[in-house]
């Protein structure tokens, strides 16, 4: 499929070589960033001064494309989730789930692999394209049901910030004991702001080196445990019980995994428009895959010494007084001041984490109308900034709730966002050469979304059937684990819903409304 695509950018003028139509209305061509007396030129030029990234959704022209190095698409996954908050994931295995050490491993390999598939797809359109992930959205749910799940995603990519800012609020706290988690989250967000107000180039830069000292810390994690021979080989259940939990689990990690899908053609927008779609892919990949499974494993493993027997637990007593920043303090202990050190240094990473979220919202919520997109997306980074640290602060002490929660409810609205995505652009429009990408900003030649939003809904009945929360719990998760709670299988279901119905409704809308 991605060698069709490859391909596909050869064979299509109107994708590598068009005219830029930057006379639509709303949009925002590049001259108006020089010319004008408005408000929002004056702004523009303002940034420019200061090397800020003026352009927001509008089409990126090949001119401007001048980011081509794979490395920079793979460094800024590797950075994002080289961080605590996917150690957090991998601990949640063995103090939501009551999972063994092996089985929550397998968990963590399976469903991850399923996780980034969609986000290295959608970055792969990013090139040929130029637009933006949200915007390209448009060509499979239409002008105006777009603005709905630019909603989703703002609401998605605020929680991510905030969940994140508390995981690193809580490795300060555990350096210090003397700094509220507040402070904390105010110090992430602060440092986060400063990065993606600046906007591509920063963010790609920071994503680029931020990660090293990251990975070298988890190590010192890693040899400061095996050393310390507290691990423990958890056994796995077995019966409906293990079923549920595996999959309840597995849909929080694959939460954690595709929670970059609806913003991932934002990092490769930069990109020449003959970018080989089958390495894009890899670099997204390679990326994604190795921090997540390197991180989430020690997570795992790391909750397994909360089982000892015997005397003060200072694993768990250091998750209970800190969360995640107490059970790594554990860890490092051994290392004195050296490993507080190394805490502070995990606790910044969190910006990397940050730095995609806050960056994306900004352009997400250009997409809502056009006046939106008329205030420069740098404004919307503080605004979504001071967003993030009011929903963080109060969410502090319920942290492991609200994260478990938080990762299920985006696996289910994006399993049902890339099946019809997917489906629209493999079977209705068969790779990149059946767009027209000139018409992003032409309602009219647009999809009208209908088959797009019937087959959101119908997807939602699929996941509602097949969701387990505490608040909830679905007819079909009844039947896939052990009762009151059953087996989380939202996101299957979603996408399967979802996909089916659009392939049945959405040859009746070309054939009838023709676009």
């Amino acid at each position: 499929m991605f060698r069709r695509a490859a391909e596909d950018v050869e064979k299509a003028p109107q994708v590598g070589n068009a005219n830029f139509d930057d006379s639509s209305d709303g949009a925002v061509p590049g001259e108006s960033f020089e010319y004008g007396n408005s408000l929002y030129a004056r702004l523009q030029r303002i940034a420019g001064k200061f090397n800020i990234e003026q352009r927001g959704i509008e089409r990126v022209p090949e001119s401007e494309r001048t980011d081509t190095s794979y490395l920079n698409i793979g460094s800024m996954w590797l950075a994002a989730n080289m961080v605590v908050s996917s150690f957090a994931i991998g601990v949640l295995g063995k103090s939501l789930f009551y999972l063994g050490f092996v089985d929550a491993i397998l968990v963590v390999i399976f469903f991850n692999l399923l996780g980034v598939l969609s986000v290295c797809f959608f970055s792969s359109l990013g090139p040929a394209f130029g637009l933006r992930q949200m915007v390209l959205t448009r060509f499979w749910f239409g002008w105006w049901f777009t603005k709905f799940i630019a909603i989703l995603n703002v609401l998605a990519c605020l929680g991510w910030s905030a969940a994140n800012s508390i995981v690193g609020a809580q490795l300060i706290h555990a350096v210090n004991n003397n700094v509220p988690g507040f402070a904390g989250i105010l110090i992430i967000t602060l440092c986060t702001l400063f990065i993606t107000f600046a906007g591509y180039k920063v963010v790609h830069l920071y994503e680029y080196w931020s990660w090293i000292p990251t990975a070298i810390v988890f190590f010192i994690v890693l040899g400061c445990f095996a050393h310390s021979g507290d691990f423990r080989n958890l056994p796995m259940d077995v019966g409906t019980s293990e079923m549920g939990d595996v999959l309840s689990f597995g849909a929080t990690v694959y939460g954690f995994a595709t929670g970059w899908t609806s913003y991932a053609a934002d990092y490769t927008v930069y990109q020449p428009s003959n970018r080989s779609s089958r390495l894009v892919f890899l670099s997204t990949w390679v990326g994604l895959i190795v921090p997540l499974l390197f991180t989430e494993m020690i997570g795992v493993a790391v909750m397994t010494a909360t089982s000892l027997n015997g005397g003060d637990n200072k694993y768990m007593t250091g998750y209970d007084n800190s969360g995640n920043g107490g059970l790594l303090a554990a860890v490092l202990e051994p290392l004195g001041g050296f490993g507080k050190f190394c805490l502070v240094i995990l606790a910044l990473s969190i910006i990397a984490n940050n730095c995609p979220n806050i960056y994306s919202v900004s352009l997400t919520l250009q997409v809502l109308g056009r006046w939106t997109q008329r205030v420069p997306r740098f404004i919307w980074v503080i605004l979504a900034s001071c967003i993030s640290i009011a929903v963080g602060i109060p969410g502090y002490s319920h942290f492991e709730t609200i994260l478990e929660n938080f990762m299920d409810i985006i696996a289910y609205w994006l399993a049902i966002y890339t099946a019809i995505g997917f489906a629209e652009h493999v079977i209705f429009r068969r790779g990149i050469s059946g767009y027209r990408p000139e018409d992003y900003d032409k309602p009219d030649k647009l999809p009208y979304g209908i088959a797009a939003g019937v087959a959101f809904f119908f997807g939602v009945a699929g996941m509602i059937t097949g969701m387990s929360q505490t608040w909830w719990v679905g007819p079909i998760a009844l039947h896939a684990g052990e009762a009151p709670y059953g087996g989380d299988v939202g996101f299957e279901l979603g996408f399967a819903f979802a996909f089916v119905v659009y392939c049945a409704l959405r040859p009746f809308e070309l054939k009838y409304l023709r676009r």
